[in-house]
This record gives C-alpha cells, sequence and structure tokens, in this order.
C-alpha cells in the first residue's frame, strides 16, 4: 500500500463517521468554518490584558503565523493537491473552493498560534493545542482535507512556532524595533485607554524589558 492510498483510506474512515455519527456533525463545522475565530479572539485577548509577557507572547505568535502560512502557500504552489471532493465521493459538510489541499492552512494557522502559546504559557496552551487538534480533525471530518495535509501544516505550525520562539529575542535590531514600537504604542494606548499602573508593575515592566 503506498503513502497516497494509506491516506486516502484513513480520509475515507474519518469523513465516514460523519455518516455514522451524524449528531456529531453541527459540532465539526464549528471547528472547521469557526475555530479559527476563537484563535483570533484568543489572540485580542491576550494583547489587551496589557501584560508585557502576553504582548511579546502575541508578537511571536503572529510572526509566526505570517512566516508558517507563506511557506503553506508556497508548498501549495509547488505540491498542489486537489481537495479530496474533487477526486472523489465523499460526504462534504460545509462548501469549499477547488483550491489546493495540501497542506492545511487552517491546520497550519491553529498550530502555530497554538504552539506559540505553549511555549510561552504551558498550562494553557495544552487547552490551545487541544482547540488547534479539534480544528485540524475536522477538516477531515467534513471532508475538505486530507490526513495527510493536516499533518503537514501541523508539523508547519508547531516548527515555525518553534523557531520563531527561538530566533526572534535572539535577533537584536528587530528586538530593539520592536520595544521602541511597543514604547510608542504603549502611549498611545495609555491615552486614548488610560490605565492606572502601579508602582510594581512599572517595575515588572522595565524588568521584563531588560531582560530581553
Amino acid at each position: 500500500m503506498t503513502l497516497l492510498n494509506f491516506d486516502y483510506n484513513l480520509f475515507q474512515f474519518i469523513n465516514h463517521l460523519a455518516a455514522v455519527y451524524p449528531s456529531l456533525n453541527a459540532v465539526m463545522r464549528f471547528f472547521a468554518q469557526q475555530g479559527e475565530y476563537v484563535f483570533y479572539a484568543g489572540i485580542i485577548f491576550y494583547w489587551f490584558t496589557r501584560k508585557e509577557q502576553n504582548r511579546w507572547m502575541v508578537i511571536q505568535s503572529l510572526t509566526a503565523a505570517c512566516v508558517a502560512l507563506g511557506i503553506s502557500g508556497l508548498l501549495g504552489d509547488f505540491l498542489y493537491r486537489d481537495r479530496p471532493f474533487v477526486a472523489h465521493h465523499v460526504i462534504q459538510l460545509i462548501p469549499h473552493a477547488t483550491n489546493a489541499s495540501f497542506p492545511s492552512d487552517h491546520a497550519t494557522g491553529a498550530f502555530v498560534i497554538a504552539a506559540s502559546i505553549w511555549f510561552c504559557r504551558k498550562r494553557e496552551g495544552w487547552a490551545w493545542l487541544a482547540l488547534a487538534l479539534g480544528v485540524a480533525f475536522s477538516r477531515v471530518w467534513v471532508g475538505v482535507h486530507y490526513p495527510g495535509d493536516v499533518l503537514a501544516g501541523i508539523l508547519l505550525g508547531v516548527f515555525t512556532a518553534k523557531a520563531i520562539h527561538i530566533w526572534l529575542p535572539k535577533w537584536r535590531m528587530g528586538t530593539r524595533f520592536l520595544h521602541q514600537g511597543m514604547i510608542l504604542y504603549e502611549r498611545l494606548e495609555q491615552r486614548i485607554l488610560p490605565l492606572h499602573r502601579t508602582r510594581s508593575n512599572q517595575q515588572a515592566s522595565v524588568a521584563t524589558r531588560e531582560k530581553q
């Protein structure tokens, strides 16, 4: 059995679960279509906690997401693969364009953000990884991706998040630029949305910047 045949057989098994457990289809549709918005909301929430650590986590997450999705787009062009519903009879639960199937952008985006959070906040990160897994699995369940597509997206997202987590703090020029941008932003933010900062919070912020 070739790898592509194994991938298709696994797809058939997962996709057929939509007929075996129809009560779960609404949940899978939500994960497949709206799951990514939970990650957007999470990023916004962490940013507006106005904590230094959270904001650097958000910056790392967004940087990694841009890199990972850029790579995903290139892979989709050079290693083009039709969607399952183009080449086979499937149980398709959501509408989708007939564009590149490999790798899964949804799996890439979900895991690059979830992994970025996990590298910075382990306890909360497990919940985000579980949500990302739900997004990836649902894309196969609803019939728009092969398992190999989402596995490639998972690996791309995790490894990109790890690379940015290691590399970004070591990039002195970029880090210095980001620090200055953060200072200017926070001054503007303080004028628009004033927030009382205690002496201890200010000292913690300064200490965090010095460590960076």
